[in-house]
């Protein structure tokens, strides 16, 4: 068996999910060039999104790193879908991840670590990124976290 993302992907367990349809005036992901940027994606599963409140509140730390995975996880459909697949993606590049957070949550690193372990856990060396991690008072329909990616493909 190759040990590409796919294979990987599937070692996990996991499937790309069907790209979430925008909710605003956006796409999901936008090629430029060799790099694919993503919207920001939600937790949604099947359409819907999993979890609401403030991390540090109404969702644990541990809750929202899975939260998090669930965000990668559709962010990675999205990027796919603008590269031409999962083969066709290199690296990624920059992940943000935002934390809707109390005032005395400082656990935002941790938080997003949900979102780069599961893309180290797809691409290896080439899931190693750069990141931000944010906290923040609201997300969109009090999602506590989300995420986005910066990835760069084959041509």
């Amino acid at each position: 068996m190759s040990d590409g993302p796919q294979e990987r992907l599937a070692a996990l367990g996991l499937t790309l999910p069907e790209v979430t349809p925008p909710l605003a005036a956006y796409v999901p992901a936008v090629r430029t060039g060799a790099y694919v940027y993503t919207a920001g994606q939600l937790p949604v599963v099947d359409g819907e999104l999993i979890a609401t409140g403030k991390v540090g509140a109404e969702v644990g730390p541990a809750e929202a790193s899975a939260l998090a995975r669930v965000c990668a996880l559709n962010a990675l459909a999205a990027a796919a879908s603008a590269a031409g697949g999962l083969a066709a993606i290199r690296r990624v590049v920059k992940v943000t991840g935002y934390v809707a957070s109390t005032p005395d949550f400082t656990g935002q690193p941790q938080v997003v670590n949900g979102a780069s372990e599961l893309l180290l856990e797809v691409f290896g060396e080439a899931g190693r990124h750069a990141r931000t991690a944010v906290g923040t008072a609201a997300l969109p329909f009090d999602s506590p976290v989300e995420v986005d990616l910066i990835v760069e493909v084959s041509d």
